[in-house]
């Protein structure tokens, strides 16, 4: 019984072309008490593995958080295996604003400690009462009073290409890094303010929904399907769209354009710039952002270091990389200090 994805990217690739089949990118996350994720997991790749389904899965006794590409004539069967899971049946599913057939290249469903990483060890922490789930519209109404703060609680590299009109971003790496912070920063608001949370698909705001209820904050707000389901109900209903410029997305498009303007720059040369890649060097791999015309003069590395690796024959590069790992600076997504324009923290 086949457990473990088997193809190569390449192997999939050439699969997926061959196949001529419209694929849908989506997204899903449920929080829930699981008392055996192995098992869970198994059964899920089981399942989804005939289907054709690709993508990034983890699952956690906290739940499950899915990232997901299913070839269209199947989505049908993979909705109604969803439902056939108790804690599924009737789950929202995030459809990708722009889609592209090869998001993801492999299906990867992987056990971990949890769906979310929180750094917390809290058994009195019930991630299941969470705040209140508001639409675009709610969303769009509770963030123009007064009485409220729109906090977003995703990374600096992704609040660095788009957010929400007036929306706190706090300069973090690291979702766990970000819950003390915002805390203390709001401590004096736990009884007069709505603290309304966002982020990219609505699983790390449920989670800080939950948090800053079970520390005291009183009107708790999250924005339901998160940046995603923002964009199709703005344009499925035709509200005001509050969000600028693009949703930092966690697969093979790296982003998604909300609206047209560009709120970035290069970390190269300061040019007005959005599009984020990562270094060529396979030793280095750092996301950054680059202009085309850095694109160009660094031949898509983050430095002129990288550019010299990435020149030499392929076979020198891979004995270079023999027994050495990525440093943690690919984690801090473009803070790099030879990056001239970013901020280091």
């Amino acid at each position: 019984m086949q457990l473990y994805n088997k193809l190569s990217a390449q192997e999939r690739a050439a699969l997926i072309d061959e196949a001529g089949e419209e694929r849908l990118t989506l997204s899903f996350y449920a929080y829930a008490h699981i008392g055996n994720p192995q098992m869970l997991r198994d059964h899920l790749f089981i399942s989804w593995n005939v289907l054709g389904v690709l993508g990034r899965i983890y699952v956690a006794h906290e739940g499950v958080n899915a990232q997901l590409s299913v070839p269209a004539p199947q989505f049908d069967a993979f909705k109604k295996h969803l439902d056939s899971i108790d804690f599924l049946n009737g789950i929202r599913l995030n459809i990708a604003v722009e889609q592209d057939n090869k998001s993801f290249l492999k299906l990867k469903i992987k056990v971990r400690n949890k769906i979310v990483a929180d750094g917390l060890n809290d058994n009195t922490f019930d991630v299941t009462n969470k705040g209140v789930h508001v639409n675009a519209a709610e969303f769009n109404a509770l963030s123009g009073q007064d009485d409220t703060i729109v906090i977003d609680m995703r990374n600096h590299y992704e609040s660095e290409i788009g957010h929400f009109e007036g929306a706190i971003t706090p300069d973090v790496d690291t979702f766990r890094d970000s819950l003390p912070i915002i805390e203390e920063d709001l401590s004096e608001h736990k009884e007069d303010k709505n603290l309304v949370m966002y982020c990219t698909g609505g699983i790390r705001c449920e989670k800080a929904s939950a948090y800053f209820k079970h520390k005291g904050f009183k009107k708790v707000y999250q924005l339901e399907g998160g940046i995603i389901e923002y964009a199709r109900q703005v344009k499925s209903q035709r509200l005001e769209n509050k969000f600028v410029g693009k949703n930092f997305v966690f697969d093979e498009r790296r982003s998604e354009a909300i609206s047209e303007d560009v709120i970035a720059s290069c970390h190269q040369c300061g040019a007005p710039c959005d599009t984020h890649i990562n270094c060529a060097n396979e030793a280095c791999h750092l996301l950054f952002i680059q202009c085309p015309s850095c694109a160009e003069k660094f031949n898509q590395c983050c430095s002129n270091a990288c550019a010299e690796i990435v020149a030499l024959p392929e076979a020198k590069q891979k004995a270079m990389r023999k027994g050495n790992h990525n440093s943690n600076k690919i984690f801090k997504k473009g803070r790099a200090h030879h990056l001239k324009t970013v901020h280091h923290s």
